[in-house]
């Protein structure tokens, strides 16, 4: 059974990018558009990983992670950010939030997919 991965980026052509490189290595893939939008899916369906960009209306990515951490359901998901931000406070108020990792954009398929391989095992 293939691992289901919820990408959240507020850019549609990015959405669709990470989605066709996901679903080309086997993945399931749901998407959301902001961090609110990922809560509401997210509630009641179950995800292997979620992949988060930081800059987003509504609830940017650090918020998403800091929710999704209190959901019990969640809270152990690996969560990597895949943002254009490569500040180093930025990072590490996304590991104080609950990343697993961090990936910058633009990204290379195989790179997605290598960090993806190896935070899921």
């Amino acid at each position: 059974m293939s691992k289901t991965i919820m990408t959240v980026d507020d850019s549609a052509s990015v959405r669709q990018m990470v989605a066709f490189t996901l679903k080309e290595a086997g993945y399931g893939v749901i998407e959301a558009s902001d961090g609110e939008d990922a809560l509401v899916k997210l509630s009641g369906c179950s995800i292997h990983m979620l992949l988060t960009d930081l800059n987003m209306p509504h609830l940017d990515g650090i918020g998403l992670i800091r929710a999704v951490r209190q959901s019990p359901a969640h809270k152990f998901i690996p969560i990597v950010m895949l943002t254009t931000e490569s500040q180093a406070e930025k990072k590490q108020e996304g590991k104080q939030a609950g990343a697993t990792g961090w990936i910058v954009k633009p990204f290379s398929p195989p790179q997605l997919i290598a960090v993806i391989k190896k935070v899921l095992g």
